[in-house]
Parts: C-alpha cells; structure tokens; sequence
C-alpha cells in the first residue's frame, strides 16, 4: 500500500511539474525579431586586432590520459 502511494505521489509531481512547464513555456513565446545569433566581433580593417569566431582549433597540448585523484 505504501509503494502504491509514493508511485501515485511522484506521478501526480511529475504531471504536475510537466504541465507548469509547459503553461510557463507558452506565456513566454519567443520574439520573432530577435536575432537568431549575436554579432561576433571583428577587428577593423587596417588595424591590429583581435578576430573571434565560433570554432574549435587544434592545440600541441598533450591529451589527459587520467583522471585519478589522491
């Protein structure tokens, strides 16, 4: 009888949890005119700077092999 209850009680929490999430979603639509991804910055032409892009570059640093702690 007691399993019964903590199965009822979690069903009714995960229900009820799944159901505010979804109300909370639908009151906080996305803008349509927000810009997909934000501006990356970029030097300027004819000056010394710094360019950052969104990609991953390859490093000479050793892979770690462990991960043991004392």
């Amino acid at each position: 009888m007691r399993s019964l209850l903590l199965k009822f009680g979690a069903t009714v929490l995960t229900l009820s949890t799944t159901l505010a999430s979804a109300m909370y979603v639908t009151a906080h639509l996305k803008n349509p005119s927000a810009p997909l991804q934000p501006t990356v910055l970029a030097s300027q032409s004819g000056t010394a700077g710094v360019t950052i892009t969104p990609a991953v570059r390859q490093t000479d640093v050793q892979p770690v092999t462990s991960t043991y702690a004392s």
